[in-house]
């Protein structure tokens, strides 16, 4: 890892998606990695995965973990001007990319509980779809910030009350969409997955964004998380 930081200037959402950002604590973007990307994406999965023992933290039963930071396509990706653009609407100052890896839940896997992935922290988290998902195939489920009792107006994190109060499951909704599309998110936001029944791909990436002020935190634990690449650069919204 580099030790001086580059600077890269973010640009804005525009106001209705900064205004449902705000509003609802996710924003699913369409179609956000080009065609062409696709399958390179994909082939980074594939060649990512491997034995749990590559793994310095045991990761979940039911998945398939892969090891992706290195690729190019998939540093392109991360860096993809709207998603930069969630990312500063969220955390307001300065950023930078903490984390990215590949997951899929197996034929069978996949179901997690409603939770917090930002209990303690304030975090942007981004699931980049390589594959058709919906509700067969393990695909995310998540519950408005304007539905979360535990929100009441200001983060969790704020309010010292992360990871408390999730609501019911009846107010989680069931995303679905194609390969290429980008959910983006608060990682204060009730969310999870749900459980591939019909054992079709649903290959993902998965990516988190934190605050600048974070970032010695995690320099020292990038062995645990099994990151490799370079985290120095630094985005300005």
């Amino acid at each position: 890892m580099s030790d001086c930081l580059t600077a890269t200037k973010v640009g804005r959402l525009d106001a209705e998606q900064a205004a449902g950002l705000d509003r609802d604590g996710y924003l699913l973007l369409r179609s956000a990695v080009p065609e062409a990307w696709r399958d390179g994406l994909r082939a980074a999965f594939e060649c990512g995965v491997g034995a749990g023992d590559q793994w310095s933290a045991p990761r979940g039963a039911g998945w398939r973990h892969a090891l992706v930071d290195l690729d190019p396509v998939v540093q392109q990706t991360c860096r993809l001007p709207l998603l930069l653009a969630a990312g500063a609407q969220v955390l307001g100052g300065p950023f930078f990319l903490a984390q990215v890896e590949g997951r899929e839940p197996l034929q069978g896997g996949g179901h997690q509980p409603l939770h917090r992935d930002g209990a303690g922290t304030k975090a942007v988290a981004a699931l980049v779809f390589l594959d058709a998902y919906g509700p067969d195939n393990g695909g995310t489920r998540l519950v408005p910030r304007h539905l979360d009792p535990g929100f009441v107006g200001q983060p969790l994190v704020d309010r010292g009350l992360a990871n408390q109060a999730l609501p019911d499951e009846t107010l989680a909704l069931k995303i679905a969409g194609e390969a290429g599309d980008i959910l983006v998110f608060d990682a204060d936001l009730p969310h999870g997955a749900t459980c591939n029944r019909s054992g079709a791909l649903r290959r993902s990436l998965l990516l988190s964004f934190m605050p600048e002020r974070d970032r010695a935190a995690m320099d020292a634990c990038r062995a645990i998380r099994n990151v490799r690449m370079d985290t120095s650069e630094r985005f300005i919204p």
